[in-house]
């Protein structure tokens, strides 16, 4: 597959019949093939009845700011019917992506971002909170989803945790370091609504930890992490910085173009 998705050719469709309505669609949900650079992809052996797509919508960084950048499509082929169905679903984060294509049947294994063009996780941490939103099922219920382009370059979905005893309203924080192609993610954890909205629009502390992280195997991971951020903090003060970037002009409301830093890719 190409990184400029043709639906029809990449997932060999022109000899197939939708299956519904809205599989009738050549570009869904507004989607121009030509704007999706594909990252990793997945098509079942031997007879590729199922094909499982992420990518990043590069329009998306021209278009309304805070609009997910990511997509992930799901192609079913009834070949005894010689039909097909076609799914998509917008996402801000690859692992909430992910947690959507495994739901649909595509191995966690053969969907992840490793060795693609996506930055790099920059600590366990982050790889622990990513592995827990891809494997967690239909725990999350997104309420709402916020991605910037501009400094602080980041993206945060607000959830509502079915699994949680206390402080149930999760925010999962990503942000980005284009400097170092890498990026963290952080679980925080809120009494209600209003508590999250606060912090969200306020900033004013820490991102709250979750009440599950004060057990054994949160500090030891916490410790760990620590360890390796003094390590690395030790590494870089040996070697020369580079300048920061210019400052970015803050986004402004409605549809605006945004060029320069594509917060993705």
């Amino acid at each position: 597959m190409n990184d400029d998705l043709d639906f029809a050719f990449d997932f060999d469709l022109d000899k197939l019949a939708p299956a519904d309505a809205s599989s009738e669609e050549e570009e869904p949900d507004g989607l121009w093939p030509g704007d999706l650079k594909v990252l990793p992809q997945h098509h079942s052996a031997p007879n590729r009845s199922h094909s499982f797509v992420l990518a990043h919508d590069q329009s998306a960084t021209w278009g309304i700011p805070s609009t997910p950048q990511l997509v992930a499509i799901v192609v079913a082929r009834d070949l005894s019917l010689s039909t097909f169905t076609l799914e998509t679903s917008h996402h801000a984060t690859a692992s909430f992506a992910q947690n959507w294509l495994v739901e649909r049947g595509c191995p966690p294994e053969q969907i992840g971002v490793a060795g693609s063009d996506y930055p790099k996780p920059d600590d366990d941490l982050t790889l622990q909170v990513e592995q827990q939103i891809r494997e967690s099922g239909t725990r999350y219920e997104v309420l709402d989803t916020h991605t910037s382009d501009h400094d602080p370059s980041e993206t945060w979905v607000l959830t509502r945790d079915s699994s949680a005893s206390q402080a149930p309203i999760r925010v999962f924080h990503e942000e980005w370091n284009h400097d170092a192609g890498t990026y963290t993610m952080r679980e925080g954890a809120f009494a209600d609504m209003g508590a999250a909205d606060s912090w969200l629009n306020d900033r004013s502390g820490p991102l709250p930890e979750p009440p599950e992280y004060s057990s054994r195997n949160g500090a030891v991971l916490r410790a760990r992490i620590a360890r390796t951020a003094l390590a690395r903090s030790a590494a870089a003060s040996t070697t020369p910085k580079s300048g920061l970037d210019a400052t970015r002009t803050p986004p402004t409301a409605g549809a605006v173009q945004r060029p320069g830093q594509e917060r993705l890719l």
